[in-house]
């Protein structure tokens, strides 16, 4: 026989994008890994991207605006 047979159990995942100002970063970040965070395999990572403009379409508000 060739190869490998291994049995792989998948963990559910959800992927959520929130966009916050500079400012809000530290404390989402904080709380999200306070209510988040079991310790086991799968809890999950943070990426911190930064965003350079918001635009809501139905206003045309750009910037701050645009996010709240």
């Amino acid at each position: 026989m060739r190869g490998s047979q291994y049995k792989t159990t998948f963990l559910p995942k959800v992927k959520m994008e929130i966009v916050v100002s500079d400012t809000r970063v530290k404390k989402l970040v904080a709380a999200i890994i306070e209510v988040c965070r079991s310790g086991n395999v799968g809890d999950g990572k943070i990426f911190i991207l930064p965003v350079s403009d918001a635009i809501r379409i139905r206003t045309k508000e750009k910037g701050e605006k645009a996010v709240k």
